[in-house]
């Protein structure tokens, strides 16, 4: 079996690694409200919690 001649150190094997990038999250844009926001996510416009450009919830005043 073949083995390799010498171990290669943590340090080493962690710097090939390190050439992996964060990419920029994607924005998808409301149909509804125009507003941008995270695919697959609500999101609040107005005091209104929107998903998928129809509202779910409408923020109360607290008077």
């Amino acid at each position: 079996m073949a083995n390799p001649k010498s171990r290669i150190s943590k340090t080493r094997k962690r710097k090939r690694r390190t050439h992996y990038k964060a990419t920029a999250n994607v924005v998808t844009v409301c149909q509804t409200t125009g507003e941008l926001h995270l695919p697959h996510r609500a999101y609040w416009v107005d005091d209104k919690l929107y998903y998928n450009g129809k509202v779910l919830l409408e923020k109360e005043d607290e008077a």
